[in-house]
């Protein structure tokens, strides 16, 4: 059986980005492998997300993973570049503009709060201040905004997952386009893992980064992760509207609405009850028609003449427990590390959980940012540390 000392299963932002810090890490020389069930990338959920960068969150250690995200990609080129090539991730900076209603005001400010106690650059509006800067957006119903002033945007999510990708490679790491098909549990060690056709393969330490897929890895080894997939829709539309220094905007009902190209994203959670476990990539056009239209139209007058150019599906690997993912070992599993559950965070957090990865490979602890209150201790003992802002 071939033997590696470090397996990932996942080759998207997160799995490539363990795999690109842990090979460029100075006291590890082992040898590596990415196991990806389809290298093209085409429905991994990195892939079909609308790629966006935030420091508003409720949660410390979200704001601080994404404060490094920010920073990551706008330096790309001290970290990815490969023979004195950078990467052109189509970084583009523009800010978050969370809105709120009279009932929603009290909650923006709280996380305010907590976002400034973090050092991130993020701006309260008032009504008035509002109409002044978004004069083409309505206004009359909100109490008020929250906007990134600094490090929050968007850029390509492909070409991350190539530049991550190759930037491993050069330092040793091999991928391979395989399905896993189980974990190879012995007592408290996984031994490796089976392949679809038939291969295994021996590992030192396991990192489980399957996204959708990692509440099953996890069950092969007994282990019961709360994660499950659940589609989401993103929908590019065109109108005659001109929305000048438009951010990302999240209206209070919780759709949202950014410029791309010569239109705009948008999109929206489903109502709880219309949002199962899912694993198809059939786009809901209800969600459109009766729920972003009416709420776009209204917010941005202009939008009311919004036609939807394309639309596609993607999957969120959701957290039941709170939204926030689950990072780090699992305390009846000594070589298996979980990063798992972002409910829509991983790609801005895949920077910083990279690197969390390999620093716990390398010395078994986080030695940069503190992320143990991610870890499963909450899960087990069922303490939700619930991230309020989930777009």
């Amino acid at each position: 059986m071939d033997h590696h000392d470090v397996v990932i299963v996942g080759g998207a932002a997160v799995g490539s980005a363990a795999a690109c810090f842990l090979a460029t890490h100075p006291q590890f020389d082992g040898r590596m492998l990415v196991l990806e069930q389809d290298l093209s990338y085409q429905h991994c959920a990195t892939a079909r997300s609308v790629a966006s960068v935030r420091h508003q969150f409720s949660t410390p250690e979200n704001i601080r993973m994404s404060m490094f995200g920010s920073a990551f990609f706008s330096d790309v080129g001290k970290w990815l570049a490969v023979d004195g090539q950078v990467p052109d991730l189509g970084w583009h900076a523009a800010g978050y503009l969370f809105l709120a209603s009279d009932a929603g005001l009290p909650v923006l400010q709280a996380n305010h709060r907590i976002q400034c106690a973090e050092g991130a650059a993020v701006q309260l509006l008032d009504v008035e201040a509002l109409r002044d800067r978004f004069a083409w957006m309505h206004c009359d119903d909100l109490a008020g905004g929250s906007l990134g002033r600094r490090g929050e945007g968007w850029l390509d999510a492909y070409s991350l997952m190539t530049a991550l990708r190759r930037k491993a490679k050069a330092h040793g790491t091999v991928y391979r386009q395989a399905r896993v098909t189980g974990l190879l549990r012995e007592g408290r060690r996984v031994a490796g893992v089976a392949l679809a056709d038939g291969t295994r393969i021996g590992c030192g330490t396991l990192i489980n980064a399957a996204g959708s897929g990692a509440a099953a890895l996890a069950r092969s080894a007994g282990i019961d992760l709360p994660v499950q997939p659940r589609k989401r829709c993103v929908f590019h539309v065109r109108s005659p509207a001109l929305t000048p220094g438009c951010p990302l905007v999240i209206d209070p009902s919780g759709v949202y609405f950014r410029p791309e190209g010569d239109g705009w994203l948008c999109g929206v959670s489903p109502p709880v009850a219309q949002d199962p476990p899912c694993e198809d990539f059939e786009v809901t056009h209800a969600l459109f028609d009766e729920i972003i239209w009416p709420i776009l139209a209204a917010r941005v007058p202009g939008f009311e003449a919004l036609r939807v150019h394309r639309a596609w599906a993607g999957h969120y690997d959701f957290n039941l427990l709170d939204q926030n993912m689950i990072l780090g070992p699992h305390p009846d599993i000594d070589n298996l590390l979980f990063a798992n559950g972002f409910s829509g965070h991983g790609l801005q957090h895949a920077p910083a959980v990279g690197r969390a990865l390999s620093e716990l490979v390398v010395h078994g602890q986080f030695s940069t940012l503190d992320l143990s209150r991610l870890g499963w201790e909450r899960v087990l003992q069922g303490r939700p540390l619930r991230e309020l802002n989930v777009v």
